[in-house]
């Protein structure tokens, strides 16, 4: 009778023989994956806990706040605690409530870890565009703020809101502020028709 190659005998399957310093290097090695990998852990553990709420002391939004007033703060309060800027958006949707946390809970999920989108959507949402800037360019001011010094320096500020998020150039915001004093000035009449 042949003998079968494929089978293995247990004579075969024996392993060698160890001596006390192979079984000391083996355990040795296994430690120290085991701490490796507790170390791995642990790191993780900190990241998740510097980059949390817990480290990130900021107070809720209220429907009383001014949201864009809000997220001027929020950026410059995750600047100065140092926040990872992989974590602004969860942080801000986090914090946000009304329109705006609707306007974050809308998000795609891919858009939602990414800050400038979610801060988009919710000035989006809450209607704060460079239309919003020129109306309040326009708009009468209140008593408190016609202090010179005050009243140029929103001018300014929101001249600059009004101007840099359209990409226009001098000229064409010139056009734009020509055209709209022109259809001001017309007689009642022509300003309905134009």
């Amino acid at each position: 009778m042949m003998e079968n190659p494929y089978l293995v005998t247990y004579a075969n399957m024996q392993a060698p023989a160890m001596g006390p310093a192979d079984v000391l290097g083996q355990n040795l090695q296994l430690l120290t994956q085991i701490l490796s990998s507790q170390q791995q852990m642990l790191d993780r553990q900190q990241d998740w806990c510097q980059h949390s709420l817990a480290s990130f002391k900021m107070p809720k939004m209220t429907k009383e706040d001014d949201p864009e007033a809000y997220t001027e703060a929020f950026e410059r309060h995750a600047l100065v605690t140092g926040l990872d800027k992989r974590y602004w958006a969860s942080q801000l949707g986090a914090l946000v409530v009304g329109k705006a946390q609707a306007a974050y809970r809308a998000l795609l999920r891919e858009d939602a870890l990414d800050y400038e989108p979610v801060k988009e959507a919710i000035l989006y949402r809450l209607e704060i565009n460079p239309e919003h800037y020129r109306r309040r360019v326009r708009a009468k001011k209140g008593h408190e703020i016609r202090q010179p010094r005050v009243l140029l320096q929103l001018l300014l500020n929101l001249l600059d809101k009004w101007v840099s998020p359209a990409g226009q150039d001098q000229e064409a915001l010139a056009d734009q502020i020509v055209l709209e004093q022109f259809q001001k000035d017309l007689e009642e009449r022509m300003q309905r028709w134009v």
